[in-house]
């Protein structure tokens, strides 16, 4: 029989989906490449794929944010007009220590 944890996922924060994608594309240093699904299974491992279309929704925003940048066939995507199979790595500002971020 299924426990409870086993049929329902846990409740996930965007600031923790946030995280986890600027945690494992810092991880990945400029020259690595984080796919999605990675980002999804490190937070909610036997659940990711519910978390599919918030990493995409969060990817943009940290993109727009100049934090991460989003790669469709290894080129930088519009964050507002990409699909299909894409890649995160993060960028110079990804970088910073979330403090040291300078507000426009």
């Amino acid at each position: 029989m299924a426990t409870d944890a086993e049929r329902k996922p846990r409740r996930v924060s965007d600031d923790e989906v946030e995280a986890t994608i600027l945690a494992l594309c810092r991880a990945e240093r400029l020259e690595g490449r984080v796919r999605p699904e990675d980002v999804a299974m490190a937070i909610l491992p036997n659940h990711w794929q519910t978390l599919t279309k918030r990493i995409r929704l969060a990817s943009r925003q940290l993109a727009h944010r100049g934090k991460i940048e989003i790669l469709r066939k290894g080129e930088p995507a519009d964050p507002d007009d990409f699909k299909g199979v894409y890649r995160l790595r993060i960028t110079e500002a990804g970088l910073l220590p979330d403090e040291e971020e300078v507000e426009d």
